[in-house]
């Protein structure tokens, strides 16, 4: 049986949305849609949360006491330090044959979506040694110089006809230990596109995208979806 550690990171500062990780989004906090999402998914052997907030420890040992809490050691917590460093330490703690990582500002993944993902790389592996969530994008899109990136501006095509590019959504990453070591990268050669829907993939970056996404959660409980 494959081992699988899936890893969320947790800052206690943010500084465009002051205290996002544990704030009430659709009355709870950030930090638990993720968790709980994770939890629903068969394939996850172990959930573990990477965070140097009292709050969210304190959150997970009174809700979630069955996730594994890191405390994040006091030289990784700049806001300089990268991702990939934090989870050198994390998987260094964790043994796992996988492990997937993602963050608690993606509160509409779907416990359906991760599982696809999961099974989507355990079976195409060794052909796709990781994989990554990515989102469709089919707009007309200009590089700074005024010069056309994915179609020709004599030639104009309807949208949906463009040949589509994909954004890394930072939604979902899976890879396993010794492609994080040797690479220091998440990704490996041969990563898979895992395309998700726009709106599930919505991501929290600013005071927006925290509105956008109170908004469409209170939506799903309202219409009894999650």
């Amino acid at each position: 049986m494959t081992t699988l550690a899936a890893l969320v990171p947790m800052r206690h500062h943010s500084e465009r949305v002051p205290g996002k990780n544990y704030r009430p989004l659709a009355g709870t906090p950030l930090f638990h849609y993720i968790l709980h999402t994770l939890q629903a998914c068969p394939e996850i052997t172990h959930v573990v949360v990477d965070t140097d907030s009292p709050e969210i420890l304190a959150g997970l040992k009174e809700h979630f006491p069955q996730v594994t809490a890191l405390e994040r050691p006091v030289e990784l917590r700049g806001d300089e330090v990268p991702m990939n460093e934090i989870l050198l330490y994390d998987t260094a703690q964790i043994p796992a044959d996988l492990y997937l990582q993602t963050h608690s500002t993606n509160p509409l993944l779907r416990p359906e979506t991760v599982s696809r993902a999961i099974q989507t790389l355990l079976e195409s592996y060794p052909a796709y040694d990781s994989l990554f969530s990515v989102t469709r994008y089919q707009k007309r899109l200009w590089d700074g110089s005024g010069r056309p990136v994915n179609h020709n501006p004599a030639v104009l095509l309807r949208t949906q006809d463009l040949p589509p590019l994909f954004e890394e959504n930072s939604c979902l990453y899976l890879f396993s230990r010794s492609i994080l070591e040797s690479r220091r990268n998440r990704l490996g050669e041969h990563p898979y596109l895992f395309e998700m829907e726009a709106a599930e993939a919505w991501d929290i970056d600013d005071e927006l995208d925290f509105l956008i996404a109170d908004y469409l959660m209170r939506s799903k409980l309202d219409t009894g979806m999650r």
